[in-house]
């Protein structure tokens, strides 16, 4: 193993977890590392078998999601579980991970075992051997580095080797985990050389029986790397051999090698070797001056066992703190060595060696009306102009680059499309890899419910989101470059360097489809429905997944700027401050931090100046172009010095309940005139703080209060959708909301379990929750609330059943909403039912519905919002009313 490095730090570089690119050159960045995972199996709680089966699997899964996005986890769990139990990994434990790294180990082998795999582990006890040995004065010997083993050794070795085996055994025990000590029986040897080496043995035969036996038990295999000749003599096996042959037999996906190094390290960079893709770098690698001697050796052998092997085996090179983080998710932890796949190239389409298969590929996974004859017409544009793709060779995964068009330093990725397998095998990083040798800048598109958008995040630079479309770029160099091509995309979206991109030809073929369905059922006198949305997204892999505010400018805006008003709202023109509202943002990692981020950048008189998260401090903050700002993790007594010194305008507290006060009362303990705003629910029923809901509350008092209270999302909806009708009510009404698991936060729980809420809708609080007191105390009547949340990201539905006091019918009821409400922007009422997909990603209030019961004593409304924005960051910016949000 090279020593010619030190470990590289890897840190996310977005607010969403994110996949770094294998390549070798570069350092591997991630999410922060999983000691919350690892302690918590290694706790005292887990000490018995009833706890431990008490954990359920979508639990550890909600876990492990702190280390990779839910796209990463479910994805390779899945694929984990696809193939028969011994056939998920083959683990190789060192001899100094079981002295040193014990705890650690069994914590991370339990990990896997609570979502049902089955990882193989062969151990070796060299280092512990080499100590006994010398503390009895007898010298280790080696030969080629093989240890030359005699008669006493071997007894040593075997004697050490079934204890070390029992420690791990009992470890894993300790914490809940049946696990199965094999110690003989699996592998069959002849001798290597018994002249040379004495007891030493080649493998010849992996019996799997006992694997197989252990497995089906529900036990952990935990072999040693000691093999038996034909003949019943005991043989000693190199456990990184034993670890070789084993997978051979197995066939399994993943062959992990624990190392306290955690990988291998590049001699000239000194930095931590990302990934090996074999059919790619092998040759390359091998004449590099500092692979030699143990590092040369191990690349060689594991090039040869992965030629025994599927392509879809890789073999990993990490320390056992990482191991959780290397199966689950993208960037991976160590050196991840793998056969991949030969990029190959084509300028034109005679290039390709089957123009028919080209075709399958790119319909493949976008299946629409009209799709295949889209293809054609994209093929017979192609072959008029300049491009170059890439693809590995049965074209799991393809590119098309289109280059900078004359004048310009930008190319244009115009069409990807990467099967599952490839993202699996991590081809896509291969073609992104080559892809960003040939174009050092290049720009693509793709829809903002793409699940693997983090993938993208992590390859760009900078990004754009508009009317479900994310831009991303690479590569600009100056802020001039960035603006323009963020003019173009808010002004033409995917079709603003003409009709050259894919997915947008498919969009709007499947859209001319839809219309004309709907024509044809029209014109047959049969009632038409809503049309179905036809999927043109590039991944074949369809989880919705967050969803990100628009980008479009606001058509019109409305401000306080008024030369009578002594307290000017925050970030209107004439504030008494020359330059833009100075904005500090407490607790920026969750979602509505983001949102807020995405409005400001936007905001024409507000800068931000603080981005305060614990998680991600020391990080650039992403999607915000005003100014280079670095995630800070601001203490109480920073804030309190930043107050003191008048830095900040305005103070946006985005933290869980009960979290904020010590902030507050800093900024308050230095009399401090910033304007505060809390977003949770800490201060809503504090009669010193002003309740920003602008469409119910004094707006003056609004623009005129220094220490706001943030509405909640559900109780905006709520009291909008019930205030216009409290004089005529006849008993208490009851909300029935449903919000999206966005609302659930980002902290892993079953409210935000995508496998939980599929097909299934989870009731929670449904008596006494604090937003049924905040809609009762603002509206000044009882108020049932019960809340549930579904499988959707973001949005929220109110149902609401309204006991009236004297008959109506539903005009009367529909006109007095229409009354209350007439001039407000951001609320529209409408006729019929509002529902949650027009809403998301908008920034008001849909109410509707008014179904009045054949009594005419009961009325039924429904309310839509969208609950990170309105709910939520919107509603924050509103205390300027509409300067900043953009508006339909």
């Amino acid at each position: 193993m090279s020593t010619l490095g030190s470990t590289a730090v890897r840190a996310a570089t977005r607010t969403i977890a994110h996949a770094r690119p294998r390549t070798l050159a570069t350092i591997r960045r991630v999410r922060p590392a999983l000691p919350a995972c690892s302690q918590l199996l290694s706790t005292r709680n887990y000490a018995t078998t009833s706890d431990i089966r008490s954990s359920t699997r979508s639990t550890v899964v909600q876990l492990l999601s702190n280390i990779g996005s839910k796209r990463e986890v479910q994805q390779y769990l899945s694929h984990f579980s696809s193939v028969s139990s011994q056939q998920f990994a083959v683990i190789k434990v060192g001899g100094a991970i079981l002295t040193e790294h014990l705890q650690t180990l069994s914590s991370a082998l339990a990990f896997l075992n609570h979502v049902g795999l089955y990882p193989v582990v062969v151990h070796g006890a060299g280092p512990q051997l080499n100590k006994i040995l010398e503390d009895s004065g007898v010298e280790p010997q080696f030969e080629e580095g093989i240890r030359v083993t005699d008669p006493k050794t071997l007894g040593i070795a075997r004697a050490l080797f079934l204890e070390e085996n029992l420690r791990l055994v009992e470890e894993l025990e300790r914490l809940g985990i049946r696990a199965r000590p094999i110690t003989s029986g699996v592998f069959t040897a002849d001798y290597l050389n018994k002249e040379k080496y004495d007891l030493v043995g080649k493998i010849t035969h992996v019996d799997k029986k006992p694997i197989e036996a252990a497995i089906q038990a529900g036990c952990l295999p935990i072999l040693t790397s000691m093999a038996e000749s034909r003949s019943g003599q005991v043989l000693n096996v190199n456990a990184d051999v034993a670890a070789g042959e084993l997978a051979r037999a197995l066939q399994p996906l993943k062959i992990v090698y624990l190392s306290e190094k955690g990988g291998l390290f590049n001699g000239d960079t000194k930095q931590k070797i990302s990934a090996i893709n074999l059919d790619e770098e092998y040759d390359h690698l091998m004449t590099q001056w500092w692979v030699r001697h143990g590092t040369r050796l191990k690349i060689k052998e594991m090039k040869e066992l992965l030629m025994d092997l599927p392509k879809t085996s890789s073999v990993a090179i990490i320390h056992p703190a990482d191991l959780q983080k290397e199966l689950f998710t993208d960037s991976g932890a160590g050196t991840l060595i793998r056969r991949g796949n030969k990029v190959h190239n084509a300028t034109q389409i005679s290039d390709f060696a089957d123009p028919e298969k080209l075709k399958e590929v790119l319909v493949r996974d976008r299946e629409g009306l009209d799709a295949k004859a889209v293809v054609d017409r994209y093929i017979r544009d192609l072959q008029s102009q300049e491009f170059k793709a890439y693809f590995d060779e049965p074209m799991e995964a393809l590119g098309i680059v289109l280059p900078p068009r004359q004048g310009a330093s930008m190319a244009h990725l115009a069409t990807l499309t990467i099967s599952r397998s490839a993202w699996l095998t991590n081809v896509a990083d291969n073609i992104f890899a080559a892809i960003k040798k040939d174009y050092p800048k290049l720009m693509w598109t793709v829809k903002e419910d793409d699940e693997n958008l983090t993938w993208f995040f992590d390859k760009a630079d900078g990004s754009l989101s508009k009317d479900g479309e994310v831009l991303f770029w690479y590569g600009l160099g100056t802020g001039e470059e960035v603006q323009e091509l963020m003019q173009q995309f808010s002004q033409h979206g995917r079709s603003m360097y003409g009709d050259i991109n894919l997915e947008s030809k498919l969009q709007k073929a499947a859209r001319a489809a839809a219309t004309a369905v709907k024509n044809v059922a029209t014109s047959a006198g049969f009632q038409q429905q809503q049309a179905r949305a036809f999927s043109t997204n590039a991944s074949p892999l369809r989880v919705a997944r967050r969803t990100f505010g628009s980008a479009q400018p606001a058509l019109k805006i409305r401000t306080y700027a008024t030369t009578t008003n002594p307290n000017p709202p925050l970030g209107s023109k004439n504030k008494s401050n020359d330059g833009p509202s100075r904005v500090a943002l407490i607790g920026a990692r969750g979602y509505t931090g983001k949102a807020l981020i995405d409005l400001l950048n936007r905001h024409p008189n507000m800068d931000l100046r603080h981005v305060s998260s614990r998680e991600l401090a020391g990080k650039k903050l992403e999607g915000y172009n005003k100014r280079d700002i670095i995630y800070d993790n601001l203490s109480v007594e920073d804030v309190r010095q930043i107050e003191e010194d008048g830095k900040i305008d305005c103070w946006v507290m985005a933290l869980p309940n009960g979290v904020c006060k010590p902030f507050v009362d800093a900024i308050d303990q230095v009399g401090g005139n910033s304007v505060v705003i809390d977003l949770s629910a800490d201060y809503r029923f504090d009669d010193k703080w002003t309740y920003g809901l602008p469409e119910l509350v004094d707006r003056s008092a609004i623009a005129k209060a220094t220490r706001i209270s943030n509405p909640g999302c559900y109780a905006t909806a709520a009291q909008l959708g019930i205030a216009p009708i409290v004089p005529y009510l006849g008993g208490e009404p009851t909300v029935f909301g449903v919000s999206g698991y966005s609302g659930a936060g980002t902290k892993p729980s079953p409210k935000n379990d995508v496998n939980n809420l599929t097909d299934n809708i989870v009731p929670y609080s449904m008596t006494d929750h604090i937003h049924e007191r905040e809609i009762s105390s603002q509206l000044k009547t009882p108020v049932g609330f019960v809340p549930h949340v579904a499988v959707w990201f973001q949005g929220i539905h109110h149902t609401i059943n309204i006991p009236l006091k004297e008959e109506m019918s539903s005009r009367d009821i529909r006109n007095i909403y229409q009354e209350r409400y007439a001039g407000e922007k951001l609320l529209k009422v409408i006729g019929e039912a509002p529902v949650v997909k027009n809403i998301s990603g908008r920034h008001g209030v849909e109410i509707g519905g008014f179904a009045v019961h054949s009594s005419g004593k009961r009325v039924v409304i429904c309310a839509t919002i969208d609950n990170l924005l309105k709910g939520a960051a919107t509603q924050c910016l509103r205390y300027n009313e509409f300067e900043g949000i953009p508006l339909d």
